[in-house]
Protein backbone atom coordinates (compact mmCIF):
# COMPACT_ATOMS: atom_id res chain seq x y z
CA UNK A 1 0.00 0.00 0.00
CA UNK A 2 2.70 2.27 0.93
CA UNK A 3 3.78 2.21 -3.04
CA UNK A 4 0.19 3.24 -4.03
CA UNK A 5 0.18 6.25 -1.28
CA UNK A 6 3.88 7.38 -3.34
CA UNK A 7 2.32 6.79 -6.47
CA UNK A 8 -0.96 9.21 -5.79
CA UNK A 9 1.48 11.95 -3.34
CA UNK A 10 3.37 12.48 -6.45
CA UNK A 11 1.02 12.21 -9.14
CA UNK A 12 -1.00 15.00 -6.97
CA UNK A 13 1.99 17.13 -7.02
CA UNK A 14 2.16 16.75 -10.82
CA UNK A 15 -1.97 17.24 -11.28
CA UNK A 16 -1.56 20.42 -9.57
CA UNK A 17 1.07 21.76 -11.46
CA UNK A 18 -0.79 20.77 -14.50
CA UNK A 19 -4.04 21.52 -13.82
CA UNK A 20 -3.74 24.28 -10.90
CA UNK A 21 -4.74 23.85 -7.79
CA UNK A 22 -8.83 24.91 -7.94
CA UNK A 23 -9.46 22.44 -10.37
CA UNK A 24 -7.87 20.03 -8.67
CA UNK A 25 -9.72 21.20 -5.18
CA UNK A 26 -13.29 21.50 -7.05
CA UNK A 27 -12.34 17.98 -9.00
CA UNK A 28 -12.14 16.06 -5.81
CA UNK A 29 -14.60 17.78 -4.01
CA UNK A 30 -16.56 17.31 -6.69
CA UNK A 31 -15.99 13.37 -7.12
CA UNK A 32 -14.35 11.88 -4.18
CA UNK A 33 -15.91 10.48 -1.37
CA UNK A 34 -14.82 7.01 0.55
CA UNK A 35 -16.55 5.43 -2.39
CA UNK A 36 -15.04 6.69 -5.01
CA UNK A 37 -11.92 7.37 -3.36
CA UNK A 38 -10.17 4.12 -4.72
CA UNK A 39 -10.91 5.35 -8.64
CA UNK A 40 -9.35 8.89 -7.43
CA UNK A 41 -6.17 7.37 -6.40
CA UNK A 42 -5.49 4.83 -9.37
CA UNK A 43 -6.41 7.83 -11.52
CA UNK A 44 -4.22 10.28 -10.21
CA UNK A 45 -1.37 7.26 -9.82
CA UNK A 46 -1.28 5.96 -12.91
CA UNK A 47 -2.27 9.21 -14.91
CA UNK A 48 -0.86 11.96 -13.12
CA UNK A 49 2.37 10.03 -11.66
CA UNK A 50 3.42 7.09 -14.02
CA UNK A 51 2.92 9.14 -17.44
CA UNK A 52 3.31 12.83 -16.25
CA UNK A 53 6.20 11.73 -14.66
CA UNK A 54 8.14 10.14 -17.77
CA UNK A 55 11.51 12.64 -18.90
CA UNK A 56 10.75 12.55 -22.62
CA UNK A 57 7.92 15.55 -22.80
CA UNK A 58 7.37 19.04 -20.95
CA UNK A 59 3.95 19.11 -19.46
CA UNK A 60 2.99 21.71 -22.41
CA UNK A 61 3.77 18.86 -24.94
CA UNK A 62 1.80 16.25 -22.48
CA UNK A 63 -1.26 18.85 -21.74
CA UNK A 64 -1.30 18.83 -25.72
CA UNK A 65 -1.91 15.10 -25.79
CA UNK A 66 -4.00 14.87 -22.80
CA UNK A 67 -5.89 18.43 -23.82
CA UNK A 68 2.45 17.00 -28.49
CA UNK A 69 3.50 19.48 -30.56
CA UNK A 70 2.33 18.23 -33.41
CA UNK A 71 -0.94 19.06 -32.13
CA UNK A 72 -3.87 17.53 -30.51
CA UNK A 73 -4.11 14.11 -29.59
CA UNK A 74 -5.80 14.57 -26.39
CA UNK A 75 -7.86 17.60 -27.18
CA UNK A 76 -8.88 15.60 -30.55
CA UNK A 77 -9.54 12.32 -28.04
CA UNK A 78 -11.89 15.14 -26.05
CA UNK A 79 -13.64 16.39 -28.69
CA UNK A 80 -14.62 13.17 -30.17
CA UNK A 81 -16.30 12.03 -26.93
CA UNK A 82 -18.04 15.78 -26.47
CA UNK A 83 -16.27 16.01 -23.09
CA UNK A 84 -16.91 19.64 -23.25
CA UNK A 85 -16.20 20.01 -19.37
CA UNK A 86 -13.10 18.10 -18.96
CA UNK A 87 -11.53 19.83 -22.37
CA UNK A 88 -11.88 23.21 -20.97
CA UNK A 89 -10.32 21.91 -17.90
CA UNK A 90 -7.80 20.89 -20.04
CA UNK A 91 -7.64 23.53 -22.47
CA UNK A 92 -6.61 26.02 -18.67
CA UNK A 93 -4.13 23.33 -17.97
CA UNK A 94 -2.28 23.43 -21.26
CA UNK A 95 -2.13 27.35 -21.47
CA UNK A 96 -1.19 27.41 -17.59
CA UNK A 97 1.47 24.79 -18.74
CA UNK A 98 2.55 27.45 -21.92
CA UNK A 99 0.96 26.32 -24.55
CA UNK A 100 -0.52 29.55 -26.53
CA UNK A 101 -4.08 29.96 -26.82
CA UNK A 102 -2.93 29.72 -31.13
CA UNK A 103 -1.52 26.38 -30.55
CA UNK A 104 -4.67 25.57 -28.66
CA UNK A 105 -6.53 26.87 -31.56
CA UNK A 106 -4.30 24.72 -34.32
CA UNK A 107 -5.20 21.75 -32.38
CA UNK A 108 -8.85 22.39 -32.34
CA UNK A 109 -8.47 22.98 -36.13
CA UNK A 110 -6.54 19.83 -36.32
CA UNK A 111 -8.68 17.42 -34.78
CA UNK A 112 -11.68 19.18 -36.48
CA UNK A 113 -10.58 17.65 -39.58
CA UNK A 114 -10.78 13.87 -37.52
CA UNK A 115 -13.61 14.44 -35.00
CA UNK A 116 -16.37 16.76 -37.33
CA UNK A 117 -16.40 20.66 -37.95
CA UNK A 118 -19.38 20.87 -35.21
CA UNK A 119 -17.31 19.06 -32.46
CA UNK A 120 -14.77 21.91 -33.44
CA UNK A 121 -17.06 24.77 -33.75
CA UNK A 122 -18.11 23.53 -29.76
CA UNK A 123 -14.52 22.87 -28.86
CA UNK A 124 -13.70 26.48 -30.40
CA UNK A 125 -16.91 27.76 -27.96
CA UNK A 126 -15.27 26.18 -24.78
CA UNK A 127 -11.91 27.18 -25.48
CA UNK A 128 -12.11 30.70 -25.96
CA UNK A 129 -14.90 30.88 -22.81
CA UNK A 130 -11.94 29.39 -20.79
CA UNK A 131 -9.42 31.97 -21.97
CA UNK A 132 -11.64 34.74 -21.75
CA UNK A 133 -12.75 33.04 -17.72
CA UNK A 134 -8.65 33.05 -17.38
CA UNK A 135 -8.23 36.59 -18.65
CA UNK A 136 -11.04 37.91 -16.09
CA UNK A 137 -9.53 36.43 -13.02
CA UNK A 138 -6.17 37.57 -13.99
CA UNK A 139 -4.93 34.42 -15.02
CA UNK A 140 -3.74 34.88 -18.73
CA UNK A 141 -3.83 37.90 -21.19
CA UNK A 142 -5.69 37.46 -24.40
CA UNK A 143 -3.56 38.00 -27.16
CA UNK A 144 -5.32 40.94 -29.16
CA UNK A 145 -7.31 40.54 -32.38
CA UNK A 146 -7.91 37.06 -30.70
CA UNK A 147 -4.99 35.18 -32.38
CA UNK A 148 -2.88 36.82 -35.75
CA UNK A 149 -2.30 40.23 -35.92
CA UNK A 150 -4.38 41.64 -39.48
CA UNK A 151 -0.80 41.97 -40.64
CA UNK A 152 -0.64 37.93 -40.81
CA UNK A 153 -4.19 37.20 -42.05
CA UNK A 154 -2.79 39.55 -44.80
CA UNK A 155 0.42 37.97 -45.86
CA UNK A 156 -1.56 35.04 -45.15
CA UNK A 157 -4.30 35.20 -48.12
CA UNK A 158 -1.47 37.31 -50.15
CA UNK A 159 0.47 33.40 -50.34
CA UNK A 160 3.44 34.43 -47.78
CA UNK A 161 2.63 32.38 -45.49
CA UNK A 162 2.07 28.44 -46.05
CA UNK A 163 -0.88 26.49 -45.19
CA UNK A 164 -2.53 29.62 -43.82
CA UNK A 165 -5.25 28.44 -40.75
CA UNK A 166 -6.23 32.06 -41.40
CA UNK A 167 -8.03 30.74 -44.10
CA UNK A 168 -10.29 28.35 -43.11
CA UNK A 169 -11.60 30.39 -39.74
CA UNK A 170 -14.28 32.85 -40.75
CA UNK A 171 -14.04 36.77 -39.82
Amino acid sequence: MSGDSNLYETGMKNRHAAMGDTYVKQSLEGGSNEYAFPNQQMGTGWCWQKMWSRPSLELSQRSMLSETKPPAEHIGILMALKAWPELGAHVRGAVSNGLSELEVREAILQASVYCGVPAGIEATKVAEAVLNDMQEKGEYRRQSDGIASRDTRSAARSGAVEHPAEDMVAE
